[in-house]
């Protein structure tokens, strides 16, 4: 089951900085993540928290077609952007 999905734009910015702390991907930006590994979280469960929180965002713009939004948000070399918790 999806959790709900209410984000802002803090959370659009993480998928495109945040990378993936663990398993086949780790290492990847979120909003790199394919589709498929994505759809396989959503059978088994989201991780708990806010990484859950925007894998199930993450989802939710490749259904839709969204993804590529992401792009302009995109670290380059010379920007990065930083996450306090």
């Amino acid at each position: 089951m999806m959790p709900e999905l209410n984000f802002d734009q803090e959370d659009l910015l993480k998928l495109a900085q945040m990378k993936m702390p663990f398993g086949k991907y780790q290492g990847r930006i979120l909003a790199d993540l394919p589709e498929p590994y994505l759809l396989w979280f959503s059978k088994q469960g989201f991780p708990k928290g806010e990484l859950g929180k925007l894998l199930a965002l993450m989802l939710e713009l490749h259904i839709h077609g969204l993804d590529r939004l992401l792009d302009p948000l995109k670290p380059t070399r010379k920007t990065q952007y930083r996450f306090d918790d």
